[in-house]
C-alpha cells in the first residue's frame, strides 16, 4: 500500500531535510509515533491533509508517495510510521474547506457520541440547517458521556485543530476503529457543502 508524507515547500520536516528518491538513515523504531524512532507517514492524502493540523501543522504542505520501509508502527489510520523512508514523487494535496473540516469533526464524534442534543445539533449542522456560533456553543459542553471530549471538539471545529482533535478524541473514546472507518468518515465530511 501506498503512503504518504507531508513536508514544507523546501522539503523538510523538523530535523530532517528530504531528497526526492534518497533513503533517510534507518531510525530505531522505539518509542512514540512521533519520537525520534520513527517517520511519520499517513496512510491517505486525504487523511494528510485533514490530519496535518494536530501532527507536523505544516503550513502549505508538499504531499509525496513514499516507499516506506524497516518496521512499522500505524495507530489505527491516524498516523503510521517506519523505520527508513525515501520521498517517490510528488502529488496533489487534497483540498479542504473549513465546512469539510468540520464535518469531518462532527462525523467523527457522531460514531461515539450518544447525546440526544449534540446528535440533534449536529444533523442539523450537517444539513446546511443551522450551522449558527451560538448553536454550536450551546451544545459544546453538553454531551456528557465518554465521548464528551469528541463532541466538544466538533462543536467547536471551526479551526481545524480542534476537527482534528475531535477524531482523536472519538477514537479514544471507541478504540474499535480503524484506518478503513476513519476514510469513509473523511470522504463523506468531503461531500459536505
Amino acid at each position: 500500500m501506498t503512503k504518504y508524507k507531508l513536508t514544507t515547500q523546501d522539503l523538510r520536516t523538523r530535523n530532517t531535510q528530504w531528497v526526492i528518491g534518497e533513503y533517510q538513515p534507518e531510525l530505531s523504531g522505539e518509542g512514540g509515533l512521533c519520537g525520534p524512532g520513527w517517520y511519520h507517514y499517513y496512510r491517505h492524502p486525504l487523511l494528510a491533509a485533514l490530519l496535518n493540523p494536530i501532527h507536523a501543522n505544516i503550513d502549505n504542505p508538499r504531499c509525496f508517495e513514499i516507499e516506506a520501509l524497516g518496521k512499522h508502527k500505524d495507530d489505527n489510520g491516524l498516523k503510521g510510521g517506519c523505520t527508513k523512508m525515501r520521498l517517490v514523487r510528488e502529488i496533489e494535496l487534497p483540498t479542504v474547506t473549513t465546512i469539510q473540516r468540520v464535518a469531518f469533526g462532527i462525523l467523527c464524534a457522531k460514531q461515539v457520541c450518544k447525546d440526544r442534543a449534540w446528535n440533534e445539533w449536529a444533523d442539523n449542522w450537517l444539513s446546511g440547517k443551522d450551522r449558527s456560533a451560538d448553536a454550536a456553543h450551546a451544545v459544546a459542553d453538553a454531551a456528557a458521556d465518554a465521548a464528551a471530549d469528541a463532541a466538544a471538539y466538533a462543536a467547536r471545529a471551526a479551526h481545524a485543530a480542534d476537527a482534528a482533535h475531535a477524531a482523536y478524541a472519538a477514537y479514544a473514546a471507541d478504540a474499535k476503529w480503524n484506518y478503513t472507518t476513519l476514510l469513509a468518515i473523511a470522504n463523506k465530511a468531503i461531500e459536505i457543502t
